[in-house]
């Protein structure tokens, strides 16, 4: 970001009256949250506050995302692309970022669905200090990390024998069984699978 902020006036301001599109990403998932546009003035708040700000064209003026829900957007990092001509933002979103009160703009059918796992950690998180009765994703916290681990070892030991057996259903069931008690583990020690992600990225490109 410190470069972008040292080559602001190099951007292609002029090709679209000053403004450029911006995409927003969830700095988690991934997932498209939203498309507005930015002028200097917002770009320049962006980085100064942290909180994304557009400019908008309807108004004619600067709008921070959540100035009136509260469903702020906070940035995490933005460049531009090869032409200097638009802008993508990652964030993480406070609350709905819709004005239809749903996630994203986009219909959530059409995202990729490996998306979906951070949703469901997001889930998952959102029962750690549940009471046990009332999910089995609670009465997994409630027996502690060892017995997660536990149940861990017996999905994988099940997701191995499918996939020798030659079963692929019960390997995609299985599969899912294991994944989901993963996430549950990572948890259990606050942990996300971005944690996971970041160590394969530095194996992936380690000499």
């Amino acid at each position: 970001m410190k470069v972008l902020l040292e080559s602001l006036n190099q951007l292609a301001w002029e090709k679209q009256d000053g403004l450029l599109p911006t995409i927003v990403q969830d700095a988690d998932s991934g997932e498209l949250l939203m498309q507005a546009y930015m002028n200097i003035e917002a770009l320049k708040l962006t980085l100064k506050s942290g909180r994304v700000t557009f400019f908008s064209r309807s108004r004619q003026k600067i709008w921070q995302k959540g100035e009136e829900s509260g469903n702020i957007l906070k940035l995490v990092d933005i460049a531009a692309d090869c032409d200097g001509d638009s802008l993508k933002v990652l964030a993480n979103p406070t609350g709905p970022v819709c004005h239809l009160g749903t996630d994203t703009c986009w219909d959530k059918s059409q995202q990729p669905s490996l998306t979906f796992l951070t949703e469901l950690e997001d889930v998952i998180e959102s029962r750690k200090d549940s009471s046990a009765d009332t999910s089995y994703t609670a009465r997994l916290f409630n027996r502690g990390t060892k017995y997660i681990a536990q149940k861990v070892g017996e999905e994988a030991v099940e997701t191995a024998l499918a996939a020798a057996a030659g079963d692929d259903k019960e390997l995609l069931n299985e599969s899912a069984d294991l994944i989901y008690h993963l996430l549950v583990l990572l948890q259990s020690k606050d942990l996300k699978l971005k944690d996971v992600a970041t160590v394969l990225h530095e194996r992936h490109h380690s000499p």
